[in-house]
């Protein structure tokens, strides 16, 4: 089922609309790296500066700018974890325009869903987020204490996390947030699993860019086909 709803938000990544969604979420997420990343760099050319003292070669001025170009590798490396919380920035901001393009191709006979109140959804995301930076801060000691294994770690801890809150996302249009809540709670192996192929491509970067909107998508073939079993 899983990968069945994966596939069918793959196959529709060629619909024009999709499409011009999809390229939405890539533009959210470089613009939200690169913000992160300017952040960054004006941080180096504030404690370091355009010279600086280094122990036995005295006065030095390519310090800044190898620390500069440096920051971009480090970046690369260090957007595998950003993409987590990017990726559910994106996913509570462009939920609804890529669950209606799926549902007006797949469920057409629907009604068209209610989106979800702006103040419900950025409270849901809001506490979300924090959870997700507190939760990663504590794995943080399972990643040093086993480091062989952190990658699985990570995938397994992230994977929880951002199903748990894809599908709530996805359902909470047709059903609200306590009925989702619920459907979560009862499919919750189910959802674990789909956050963590979720996880996974999200450590790869550039891969990563296309995730966020792509996750949306499956979720919501993923909460129709679990609304349809029931």
């Amino acid at each position: 089922m899983i990968l069945d709803a994966f596939f069918k938000a793959l196959g529709q990544a060629g619909d024009r609309r999709f499409r011009g969604v999809l390229f939405q979420g890539i533009g959210w997420a470089v613009a939200l790296l690169a913000a992160i990343y300017v952040i960054f760099l004006l941080l180096i050319h504030l404690f370091v500066g355009p010279q600086t003292t280094v122990p036995l070669l005295g006065a030095v001025t390519w310090l800044d700018n190898l620390l500069s170009w440096g920051s971009l590798i480090f970046m690369l490396i260090l957007s595998v974890f950003l993409m987590v919380p990017v990726a559910s920035a994106i996913t509570s901001m462009m939920l609804d325009q890529v669950a209606q393009a799926v549902e007006d191709k797949h469920y057409s006979h629907l009604p068209r869903a209610i989106p979800t109140p702006f103040g419900a959804a950025l409270k849901d995301t809001l506490l979300f987020l924090g959870f997700l930076i507190f939760a990663n801060l504590v794995a943080l000691v399972l990643y040093l204490t086993f480091s062989i294994a952190a990658p699985i770690i990570f995938w397994a801890v992230n994977g929880l996390l951002l199903g748990r809150e894809y599908f709530t996302l996805a359902a909470a249009r047709r059903v609200g947030f306590d009925e989702a809540k619920k459907l979560r709670r009862k499919h919750a192996m189910t959802i674990w699993v789909a956050g963590v192929l979720m996880a996974v491509p999200l450590s790869i970067p550039l891969v990563n860019l296309i995730i966020p909107v792509l996750g949306a998508a499956t979720f919501t073939h993923i909460f129709h086909t679990l609304q349809q079993r029931a």
